[in-house]
């Protein structure tokens, strides 16, 4: 049995051990990587560019798409560097740092989105008091909350695993590391640690679930009161693109974290599906599904090829 202190590296197997796998795997991901970058860039620019985007759903939006960024310029870059590489190592203290932004910018998500469900509930429910209930305090209030609760609950879960023993088993079976992945390669106790992770992620990640499922009740028990067909589809409308993000993040998520078999090919899958993909989705799915979203892209577009003739 080795401490701590004596093993200074753990072995990210990763996706695939074939070389000409990996280099197509490179280039896929690095497509991916290149999209998510200029996607939510994209959004950040537009949002703060347009003035008619200058509204509470919006400010949301955009702090989604710069926690997009940080979610995936936590793993992504490492997992191409890895492709490309044949020893594969990640430092112990870059492995736990790594665990921690993953930790926490995954929690701030969940939040995030809890907090723009919530958005959405007073905009359909209380339409006329929707600007005095969503004030610009409230608003970056909740946001310094959600970043609050997931660096909190992290840090928390870091600094038990930063206290393990690990053994001379170096190999995680995955792209990236994860606090859970960590534990089996523990020679300590880890029934404290997998308490604490257990009881953050139930009150974490399924009490901003729960929350997000209350405020959809409310809002189509709403929508179902409206008379108007038309005006029941421009009450959803304004709620798809939002649905459509929950559904991917918290469904890949918690396909991944409920298999219990860590590394393996479906679990991988999932891992991918929230941390690098939806990433580059959400872009798409706000762009594409929000008119206001695509005008103000027109009207940028526009403003921009004007000056240049």
């Amino acid at each position: 049995m080795k401490n701590y202190s004596a093993i200074s590296e753990f072995i990210l197997l990763g996706l695939s051990i074939d070389p000409n796998i990996q280099d197509m795997l490179f280039v896929l991901f690095l497509l991916i990587y290149l999209f998510t970058l200029m996607g939510n860039f994209l959004m950040l620019l537009v949002i703060r560019a347009d003035s008619h985007l200058h509204m509470p759903m919006y400010f949301f939006l955009r702090q989604l798409s710069f926690l997009d960024l940080c979610h995936s310029s936590v793993t992504v870059p490492k997992m191409l560097e890895n492709l490309l590489s044949e020893s594969k190592t990640i430092f112990v203290e870059s492995c736990l740092a790594q665990a921690f932004f993953v930790f926490a910018t995954g929690g701030a998500e969940a939040c995030l989105l809890a907090v723009m469900a919530y958005d959405r509930y007073v905009a359909i429910t209380s339409p006329l008091l929707y600007g005095q209930v969503m004030g610009n305090q409230l608003c970056i209030g909740m946001v310094w909350g959600s970043w609050g609760l997931a660096l909190a609950d992290a840090l928390i879960n870091i600094l038990l695993a930063v206290n393990l023993d690990y053994c001379e088993d170096q190999t995680i079976p995955h792209f990236s590391c994860e606090l859970s992945s960590l534990f089996s390669l523990s020679c300590s106790d880890t029934s404290t640690n997998f308490t604490f992770l257990l009881c953050s992620s139930v009150l974490h990640f399924f009490g901003t679930f729960l929350m997000i499922v209350f405020s959809y009740a409310q809002i189509v028990s709403t929508i179902l009161s409206i008379s108007s067909t038309s005006g029941r589809g421009k009450a959803f409308s304004t709620c798809s693109s939002h649905l459509t993000t929950v559904t991917l993040f918290y469904g890949s998520g918690f396909l991944s974290y409920l298999l219990p078999t860590s590394g393996s090919p479906m679990e991988m899958m999932f891992s991918l599906q929230y941390s690098v993909v939806t990433p580059m989705l959400n872009p798409l799915i706000y762009s594409l599904q929000n008119k206001e979203v695509r005008a103000a892209m027109g009207r940028i577009f526009r403003k921009y090829l004007h000056s240049f003739m």
